[in-house]
């Protein structure tokens, strides 16, 4: 990955790594539920003007994505895209996640945010990668 992006009046290298859960720690993220919110967080992603480098769900219940965004958009808001458009989508497109959540709501209300420097990103990268696979 090129470190700077140019933009119009800026270069930046702004980088986060992004967790969040689903509500009440549901294992719901497997299949083709998995696949269509990756599919989702791309879309989401390009239509808002920020990249997502690398998304991963860990043990069915929690989601990592690596972000890379211009200084104009701030986490809160990719945090607020990437949970709300996806959370309604997966809901409406797979009606059978209501029946493990209530009051209609698929994620956690809260999320976890870390800013990744230049030097951390490759080990970033690795960790969330290594995700699937990872069981406790």
């Amino acid at each position: 990955m090129n470190k700077y992006i140019h933009a119009r009046t800026c270069v930046y290298n702004i980088n986060y790594h992004i967790v969040w859960c689903v509500k009440y720690r549901r294992k719901v993220l497997s299949g083709q539920i998995e696949q269509r919110l990756y599919e989702l967080v791309q879309e989401i992603a390009s239509e808002k003007g920020f990249t997502v480098v690398q998304c991963k769900v860990g043990e069915n219940d929690h989601v990592h994505c690596f972000v890379s965004a211009p200084p104009k958009i701030s986490v809160t808001q990719i945090v607020k895209y990437l949970k709300g458009i996806s959370g309604n989508a997966l809901l409406k497109e797979f009606p059978e996640l209501k029946e493990s959540l209530w009051k209609g709501n698929l994620w956690n209300g809260s999320y976890l945010c870390e800013t990744i420097g230049s030097s951390s990103e490759e080990n970033i990268l690795k960790y969330i990668e290594k995700q699937r696979n990872c069981q406790l």
